[in-house]
């Protein structure tokens, strides 16, 4: 509903001649005829096959259903703009077209300028209803994440804080009695701990202000294959089972991103491929370039991806129906693909169900 060309009209009206008397004037203004119509039932029906942008629609048809029965059922099933025409009607009946949701009335016989104008500020008012129904949908999808993403928030930092202050209460009271290489066990846990509840929070409150459309990127000059070096020797610590392998043929390769964004990337791919192979094996990393783009593989030998819900991969809180016991909350991947679109980048993913998953982002080597 741009302008008067683009806009088609359908009306209905029971009385022949005034209806091809009102469809010439709109046809004079401008706008397109949607089509004429004499009953509630049919205005219905072509609603259904053509829906027009805008209906002009006779408050006192003949027949079963009137025109205010019509409109409730149409606004209410497709949400199109409705103007009564009326010549007279009884109270009862003006206070039922008042109950139901109308952008303006004609009253017979109308003017052309009464016509224009009218069907002008519908237009304008049904654009402005439209806009705040879809901040107002645009809020309540943020406060339904925010719920979700406390629930999860509460769920995952119950573990690592049970773990924290089981191992803070050994140590308290049987700290005397404990080597020095088992307290030093317990104080790698609680840092381990503590690591795992910031990565959660970091991870939750960049959702957050994603889709608020509130994150500030700070890019600054590092050396990326140094980078990745040190990411890839904690990740080492972290698993005996699995071997994690860095492939560049590079000793320097200077980049200016946000490092931040980049652990969001990065963490969450490592872990989801150490995760989601169970038995252990490979986990490699490989670090190519074209001219301005840097080009990450994270590829694992693990579970895979079942083709059904590779659609779904980087939405939230889904997980595929393959991984079993493996726990997690459905964060993982939808914080990558937020945090790769806010470098301006792209990340595909290749995989297949029980042969592993290589994930691939690409990434403008200078942030904007």
């Amino acid at each position: 509903m741009n302008n008067t060309l683009t806009t088609t009209i359908l009306i209905v009206e029971d009385e022949l001649i005034a209806a091809e008397s009102l469809a010439l004037d709109l046809k004079k203004l401008g706008y397109h005829i949607n089509a004429v119509v004499n009953s509630g039932e049919k205005a219905i029906s072509q609603v259904e096959k053509s829906p027009p942008d805008l209906i002009l629609m006779d408050i006192m048809l003949k027949g079963k259903m009137d025109g205010i029965t019509a409109a409730q059922k149409i606004y209410h099933q497709w949400k199109i703009p409705i103007i009564y025409l009326s010549a007279y009607a009884d109270t009862d009946t003006l206070q039922r077209a008042k109950a139901t949701p109308v952008y303006g009335y004609l009253v017979k016989p109308y003017k052309i300028a009464d016509i224009s104008t009218t069907i002008s500020m519908a237009l304008a008012k049904y654009r402005e209803d439209k806009h705040t129904e879809e901040e107002l949908c645009a809020e309540k999808k943020i406060n339904q994440l925010k719920s979700r993403a406390l629930a999860t928030a509460s769920h995952d930092l119950r573990t690592p804080l049970t773990n924290i202050l089981g191992y803070t209460e050994l140590i308290r009271d049987y700290g005397d009695r404990i080597s020095p290489d088992k307290k030093e066990r317990y104080f790698n846990f609680i840092k381990s701990a503590v690591g795992k509840m910031k990565d959660s929070l970091e991870d939750l409150l960049l959702i957050s202000r994603a889709e608020e459309g509130k994150v500030t990127l700070y890019p600054q000059n590092f050396n990326l294959v140094e980078y990745l070096e040190i990411l890839v020797e904690e990740y080492k610590n972290l698993s005996d089972e699995h071997k994690i392998k860095l492939s560049t043929n590079d000793n320097q390769y200077n980049v200016c991103l946000d490092q931040k964004i980049l652990n969001h990337i990065l963490h969450n791919l490592l872990s989801n491929a150490i995760k989601y192979s169970p038995q252990g094996g490979e986990v490699r990393l490989k670090l190519d370039k074209n001219e301005g783009e840097i080009i990450l593989e994270i590829e694992d030998d693990g579970i895979g991806i079942p083709e059904d819900y590779q659609d779904k991969l980087f939405h939230l809180f889904e997980r595929g129906n393959n991984v079993g016991n493996i726990k997690g909350n459905g964060l993982g991947l939808s914080i990558v693909k937020k945090a790769v679109e806010l470098c301006q980048g792209n990340i595909f993913v290749e995989s297949e169900e029980n042969k592993g998953s290589k994930f691939t982002v690409i990434l403008p080597r200078v942030s904007s």
